[in-house]
């Protein structure tokens, strides 16, 4: 059986534990950091080799290994439930931080308030998502909530799960979002016809429909700023 040696006997500059008290976390790179989650490897790679494995699946892209779900981890080879949650813990802890979670009551006075409040939702979602703020007559928040959820090119949206809410809690506005896992944020005629159809069910009952925002990541289209309201 082919053996490698482990990061215990590696030179003391050489494993990521010690570098990292040494030199800082700055220092280590991403097959180092991820290491040092995973703790241990094989009996035939080291921590190292497995993340740089994990790693190479993703084509070293960052953005990609936070997208992997815990059923993704375990596929890997020495990768088991405890590894794979502590991986995941620590992906949504980091997107936690970037992305800190927004009182209720906020007022949303622009587009990229609103994105900043809705974001964290869709962050490293493969699949499309479907969500909706509820505001008042002081654009403030009452309510946020997810009403569909679909595959990678689309999500079913039923116009009803949005106006029974929004009579509830007598809203006076309304954004809704989606996100795109491809990246590419061009509305395609059926988020033109969606957003037409919510827009004349809100008006119904004296609801306005105040945006519409198509989520990728770290970027936003507002319908509302294009004039595609």
């Amino acid at each position: 059986m082919t053996t490698t040696t482990s990061i215990k006997a590696w030179a003391t500059d050489d494993k990521p534990r010690e570098k990292l008290l040494q030199q800082g976390s700055k220092s280590l790179s991403n097959a180092e950091i991820l290491a040092i989650l995973l703790g241990s490897g094989t009996r035939s790679k080291s921590a190292l080799d497995l993340a740089r494995e994990i790693l190479n699946a993703c084509d070293n892209n960052v953005d990609r290994l936070a997208s992997l779900s815990t059923k993704d981890f375990l596929k890997f080879k020495g990768i088991g439930t405890a590894k794979a949650v502590t991986i995941a813990a620590c992906i949504e802890l980091s997107r936690r931080r970037t992305f800190p979670a927004k009182k209720s009551k906020d007022r949303i006075a622009s587009s990229k308030m609103a994105f900043d409040l809705l974001c964290p939702s869709y962050l490293d979602l493969p699949h499309e998502e479907f969500h909706v703020l509820l505001l008042n007559r002081a654009n403030s928040v009452i309510e946020q909530f997810k009403i569909s959820s679909g595959g990678i090119s689309g999500t079913v949206v039923d116009v009803r799960l949005i106006l029974k809410p929004a009579i509830q809690v007598l809203a006076s506005g309304v954004i809704i979002s989606h996100n795109h896992p491809s990246g590419n944020l061009k509305p395609s005629s059926n988020d033109m016809a969606l957003t037409e159809k919510v827009k004349k069910a809100l008006k119904l009952v004296d609801i306005t429909l105040l945006d519409h925002l198509i989520i990728s990541n770290d970027q936003y289209l507002s319908f509302a700023d294009e004039n595609l309201l």
